[in-house]
């Protein structure tokens, strides 16, 4: 597995990205290891053979984080002022559980630190549609 493991890596996170987008969308949570290991057919465990890495499903939660940076932006652009507020909360909460890991100064400590971008990101758009007095409106209507 480790041997091979570079020529499957980014195609295998970017499957986590997806299958966690698609969750995030249906139901708005995060989905589990245990849960895209099984959307996709393999294991999640190392000792039962063909695995997702832990590295692999935290990396393609980082780039899910990234993707909803960019809907809070055109979730207010269409009009809908609730998700932002959501997708805050979504990501306030991931970023406060990957801070918990000791990362190591490697490929997903970068792409780690690419989230506090993310996270001001959100918070700009929270705070602009605090400033114009949109998020009454979102925090009213319809909520999930």
């Amino acid at each position: 597995f480790n041997r091979f493991h570079e020529h499957w890596r980014f195609v295998l996170q970017r499957l986590v990205f997806l299958a966690a987008f698609v969750v995030f969308l249906e139901s708005e949570t995060l989905v589990t290891r245990e849960a895209v290991a099984e959307i996709l057919g393999i294991e999640a465990e190392r000792e039962r053979g063909f695995h997702l890495d832990i590295e692999d499903y935290l990396s393609g939660v980082l780039t899910l984080a990234s993707e909803l940076a960019r809907l809070a932006v055109n979730s207010v652009t269409a009009g809908d002022y609730s998700r932002p507020l959501r997708i805050s909360t979504f990501i306030n909460e991931l970023d406060s559980g990957f801070r918990l890991l000791n990362l190591k100064n490697d490929s997903l400590r970068k792409r780690y630190d690419g989230l506090k971008y993310d996270v001001k990101k959100i918070e700009e758009v929270v705070y602009d549609l605090s400033i114009r007095g949109l998020n009454k409106e979102a925090a009213g209507g319809d909520e999930k």
